[in-house]
Parts: C-alpha cells; structure tokens; sequence
C-alpha cells in the first residue's frame, strides 16, 4: 500500500516540476493572437459606437445619457474608478506574463492536436462577425 503512495507522489511531483517550465511562445503565434485581439476590440467599439448613435437619437436615450453623465460628476464613483484603474495598472504584468504562459502551453500541448480545427473554426466565425459584426 505503502509503494502505491510513493509511486503517486512521485508522478505528481514530475507533473508538476514538468509544468514549471513553461515554454515561451513563437513570434508568430504571440503575433496572431494580438492581430486577432485587435480585431475583436475594433469589432466591439464599432458596436458601442452604432449603439450609443442608436440611443443617442432617442428622448429615452437623453434621459440615460443625462443620468450617467449626472452619476459622473458624483466624487464616489470617481474614487471608485481612481481605485480601479490603479487595480488595472497594478495588475497588467501578472496578466501579460498569465498570457503569455497560457500561449506557450497552448503551444507546446494543444497546438498540434488542435490548431487547425481552431483555426478553421475562427475562420468561420470570422465570416459570420463580418456580417453581424464588422470591425470597421
């Protein structure tokens, strides 16, 4: 019993060791994802953009627009998005380095079993956001 303990742990323990050396990312790879996430942003602000020109033209959307401007101005919520946004800059190298990792493992384990299903299927969905959702 005891030798079934020691054999798990020590398949444990090399799975782990194993998964501290994360290998970096290709060039290329790191350069498709941000191609890729640049595109999404571009696609979500031309969306806002068509939605708040949509509202905008409304009486209902004056009010909304009046309100938010109005809980703008109030000091807490400008404390509250001070507070955030030193969140945000605090956290943006744990995230770039998280990325960056999860880039590397997707590259070294998933890549080769799956990169050319996924890269067909955001090809697809690629075409179906162009018609829904252009990113110009």
């Amino acid at each position: 019993m005891n030798a079934k303990f020691v054999l798990a742990l020590v398949l444990v323990l090399q799975v782990s060791t194993s998964l501290c050396d994360i290998p970096a990312p290709s060039q290329e790879l790191v350069d498709k994802y941000e191609s890729m996430k640049s595109v999404f942003y571009k696609r979500l602000l031309n969306a806002y953009s068509k939605l708040q020109t949509a509202v905008g033209d409304s009486s209902q959307g004056q009010v909304a627009k009046e309100m938010l401007e109005a809980m703008q101005s109030r000091p807490e919520l400008q404390a509250i998005a001070k507070v955030a946004s030193g969140v945000g800059a605090e956290a943006a190298p744990i995230v770039d380095r998280a990325r960056t990792s999860l880039l590397g493992l997707y590259e070294q384990y998933l890549r080769p079993h799956v990169g050319t299903g996924l890269s067909d299927a955001i090809d697809q969905i690629k075409v179906v956001l162009d018609g829904v959702m252009p990113a110009e």
